[in-house]
């Protein structure tokens, strides 16, 4: 399992919009809004053998909404 992480910026008054579209992707597991440069912070929970780039690009950017994105690839979880 690989945890990701997928800073979105949002078109200006669509944010909650991305946020409830966000939830119903299943590798999603939380959506926090921020504040700063991007309106949203996703934890994503993928599979080894899913490809990060093509899961960000046809399941992320495409939601209504969303005008860029900023991933963060994790390596070691500290507990």
């Amino acid at each position: 399992m690989q945890t990701i992480f997928v800073m979105v910026k949002c078109e200006l008054g669509k944010s909650y919009a991305v946020a409830d579209d966000a939830c119903g992707v299943e590798q999603v597991s939380e959506v926090y809004s921020t504040s700063g440069e991007y309106d949203l912070l996703m934890k994503c929970y993928l599979d080894d053998k899913t490809d990060i780039g093509h899961f960000v690009t046809s399941r992320i950017q495409t939601l209504p909404g969303v005008k860029d994105t900023f991933t963060v690839i994790t390596f070691k979880a500290f507990t």
